[in-house]
């Protein structure tokens, strides 16, 4: 008998806020002092990884169907006492509370794990659309089934505190107890995508995002009540799960890990290790090589359609792993895995291994699936029949191959190869997803298979390649920039990707690939108003209050560059001047209007530092970026006020301003003097990730606004954009830009140190971009291995041996300084080869 607190949070259906409540208490009552084991009804894989990190301890998938009912308790135990003693243990249910295997009368449900486990049940229950109803809902679901026991309620996105309250009331007239209510926008949600939640460990902010939802939780859920319903739970009469121990040396698995490959069970490598294996984590997207002394090779799950880029340009690795498999290397492949080991995935290389290729497509693949191994393999004889899981947006071409790795009810799926004619499969490739603590016999089989491998002496070696591309390729630098076909003020960084979507983008400044769930919610429920004209009064007005302006300081705008285009058109400026580099669009707005912009440019040896002095007293019309595109300095602000003078409208281009932590030195002052004769225009688009909708605004001299406005057509600014304008001046979103701002200083401190280690010179600046000078031909052979960097010869000032590298997350900036690195090395060897001309 074990004495456990412990408690199951389960919901009425998905959506409803379990994943936020269950990592929440989690971190709340870590916070609180409580070691916290967690665990995760049903195959989820993605939720774990959050558990995780808000319990800094494994958590364990509780699956009757793909186990046994019989070893729910003991597996649950194994989390509880492995690898330290947990005070209380939090499991997360699936879909609705009684919602399991279809067909099987709630078989593998939440309330099934919490019946097999005896605990108590935490209701969440979303709110937003009902009051008193909640009532009924909760005594319906609270006596369905008498093995199930809720014991408090949590209520989810209350609208006001009047309707919390008449919620609250209806719950406890039916004698439950609600333990806390969460508001509609508590802020407190993770960003999502095609397959659920974005993982964990894909989240450079995910951490700081954990710290700020265990916060808001015991701030509105009452943290003790929660610990003493699971307390509550009566002793459980089970023993600890354990794997089978082998005593034999250890031979090395390479097992897949990083932000690709993040769907693993926590049993799998205590399986492994217990029957004489040494799990070792690799990155396939960033490390070079696969662990020394490898014997086994098992290729989990994840989303390597996410990180392609990086995956398909880490050919060192790929090739390795090409040879390695071939050589009969003992190879384990689910899922990403499979994908990993295609021909090609999306059109780009992956390591060949298997006569496939593999795209995404519209329909998901999700459910429980009856198994069989069709031939004898390294997972077992033919005939071994397991249950798994598959949970994917991609197809393979052909689905299996002549030997499958598995039978469905359904027909074949799967690949299972013998590439070294051992007389048995030694690669069993598919999309099934198994837990081996439920079919010991797999791990068994593959361990023996890997303590079986003897590696080919006589491998081939590694070719150190730095691209898969069957095209011939020249190594030589490309021509000098002199020679390069001319490059206009119109080009843009989406020109340098927009011939090859595949790349990996580091050319657009956008932050977000997308808006965030909360953002794309209120542009979809404006969609039901698009039959009306597009009033921008109420955004104006928040604007303005979001910056303490008056109103008639501000005018929205269909992006910058409609901004700049309205300036050019409304401020007459016969001597207009722009101080370079910078943002290509103003000198375009301005040849629009038959004028051409003088240009003061600033110099790389002086840090590309403005000196008021250097401005032309004549110039009537100056535009500056600050922080300037693309050198990321910015500007004192006192700097900037030294230009005013009688005579001159200053421009100050500030699309990036809410790119820098608190602001600092923007011009923007609730003081209309200190706007007198100025204009600042700032971008929406690039925070928020809505370059498709064109939003942003100038806030300035009243006079210089009004002048614009009356050049600016009617209706130019979309509903959408003002939606996202009112949307933005939100206190929840200028939180999430503040910590947004925060990580991406953080990864551009990550990048700058990187670039310095390798002796380049980046210019010192706080945009979320780095201008960098790295020599002539390197930016074409970095788009040769996958990633676009955005062409700096089209700014005034600035040759091709410069790039601009918009900030990402740390993985992704790692897998680039990787790229660089061979790039740097290709073009230096060549520069080096090249004949010297000696004079005749």
């Amino acid at each position: 008998m074990v004495t456990q607190p412990r408690l199951v949070v389960a919901a009425a259906a998905s959506g409803q806020g379990k994943t936020t409540v269950s990592v929440g208490l989690m971190g709340a009552l870590r916070a609180h002092g409580h070691a916290v084991a967690p665990a995760k009804c049903g195959p989820d894989y993605i939720d774990p990884g959050y558990h995780e990190l808000a319990t800094g301890r494994p958590s364990r998938n509780l699956d009757p169907w793909l186990t046994s009912p019989e070893l729910i308790a003991p597996l649950f135990l194994r989390g509880c006492l492995h690898p330290t003693p947990a005070d209380v243990a939090v499991i997360e249910g699936v879909m609705g509370l009684f919602d399991g295997r279809l067909g099987a009368d709630g078989f593998a449900s939440t309330a099934h794990v919490a019946a097999l486990t005896d605990s108590p049940v935490l209701l969440v229950v979303d709110i937003s659309s009902a009051a008193r109803t909640v009532g009924a809902l909760v005594r319906g679901l609270a006596t369905h089934d008498p093995a199930v026991r809720v014991a408090g309620v949590v209520l989810n996105k209350a609208g006001s505190d009047r309707h919390a309250a008449e919620v609250r009331r209806a719950v406890e007239q039916q004698g439950y107890p609600v333990l806390g209510v969460l508001p509609r926008d508590a802020g407190i949600s993770a960003p999502s995508r095609h397959l659920g939640l974005v993982p964990a460990s894909e989240r450079h902010d995910a951490q700081a995002s954990l710290d700020r939802l265990a916060e808001q939780t015991a701030r509105h859920i009452d943290i003790d009540a929660v610990f003493e319903i699971a307390c509550t739970a009566p002793q459980l009469d089970a023993e600890p799960w354990a794997p089978t121990v082998v005593n034999r040396p250890a031979r090395r698995v390479a097992v897949a890990g990083g932000r690709a490959f993040t769907f693993h069970y926590a049993e799998t490598a205590e399986m492994l290790a217990a029957a004489g294996c040494e799990p070792v984590r690799f990155d396939p997207a960033t490390d070079r090589e696969l662990p020394s002394g490898t014997a086994g090779l098992y290729l989990g799950g994840g989303f390597p359609e996410a990180h392609l880029g990086a995956l398909a340009t880490n050919t060192r690795l790929l090739t390795q792993v090409r040879d390695a498999v071939s050589s009969g290397l003992p190879t384990v492949a689910e899922c990403a895995g499979l994908l990993y080991l295609c021909e090609s995935l999306d059109g780009r290389p992956m390591a060949g291994v298997l006569p496939a290729r593999a795209a995404m497509q519209p329909r998901l693949t999700l459910g429980y699936r009856d198994a069989t191994l069709t031939v004898d393999s390294l997972l077992g004889p033919a005939g071994t029949t397991v249950r798994g899981h598959e949970f994917h947006r991609t197809r393979t071409d052909p689905g299996h191959g002549t030997a499958a790795a598995w039978h469905f009810p359904s027909g074949p799926e799967g690949f299972a190869l013998d590439p070294a004619r051992t007389g048995r499969a030694t690669v069993h490739a598919s999309y099934l997803h198994t837990h081996w603590a439920g079919a010991p016999q797999l791990a068994a089989a593959f361990a023996d298979a890997v303590h079986e491998f003897v590696p080919v002496a006589d491998a081939p070696p590694v070719r150190d390649t730095w691209s898969v591309d069957p095209r011939p390729v020249d190594p030589r630098p490309v021509a000098d920039a002199r020679e390069q076909p001319a490059v206009s003020d119109a080009h843009h960084g989406d020109d340098d990707i927009r011939d090859r979507p595949d790349l990996v983008d580091l050319a657009v400044n956008v932050r977000l690939p997308a808006p965030p769930a909360w953002l794309a919610r209120e542009l979809a429920d404006g969609i039901a108003g698009l039959g009306a004209y597009p009033d921008a009064t109420a955004a104006r007005d928040a604007i303005a209050r979001r910056h303490g302006v008056d109103p008639s300081m501000v005018l929205p705008t269909a992006g910058g560059a409609e901004a700049f285009t309205l300036i050019a058109r409304a401020i007459e400026g016969r001597t207009p001047l722009i101080v370079e580099p910078q943002f290509t669009e103003p000198a375009q707005a301005l040849a629009a209007t038959g004028r051409t912009a003088d240009r003061l440019v600033l110099r790389a040896e002086h840090g590309f530092v403005l000196d008021p002095a250097a401005v032309d007293p004549a110039a009537d019309l100056v535009f500056v970026g600050n922080p300037t595109n693309p050198t990321g300095v910015l500007h004192p602000r006192t700097t900037l006020h030294a230009l005013r003078r009688r005579g001159r409208v200053l421009v100050i281009d500030e699309a990036f301003a809410d790119a820098v932590p608190g602001e600092t030195e923007s011009c923007i002052s609730p003081d209309p003097e200190q706007l007198q004769s100025m204009l600042v225009v700032r971008s929406l688009t690039k925070t928020w990730g809505v370059a498709g909708l064109r939003a942003g605004y100038v806030i300035g001299d009243p006079q210089l606004v009004e002048l614009m406005r009356r050049q600016q057509p009617h209706w130019s600014v979309s509903s959408p954009a003002l939606t996202v304008m009112l949307a933005t001046t939100s206190d929840r979103a200028l939180r999430e830009s503040a910590q947004a701002t925060r990580d991406v200083a953080s990864a551009r401190e990550h990048l700058v140190g990187a670039l310095e280690r390798r002796g380049l010179r980046p210019v010192p600046g706080v945009a979320p971009f780095v201008l960098v000078e790295v020599g002539e031909g390197v930016r074409e052979a970095l788009r040769h291995s996958g990633f676009a960097v955005r062409r700096c010869d089209t700014f005034a000032g600035l040759s091709d041996r410069w790039i601009r590298v918009a900030v990402r997350d740390p993985h992704t900036i790692d897998t680039f300084l990787r790229a660089l690195d061979d790039a740097l090395a290709i073009t230096r060897s060549a520069a080096a080869a090249e004949p010297e001309e000696v004079p005749a």
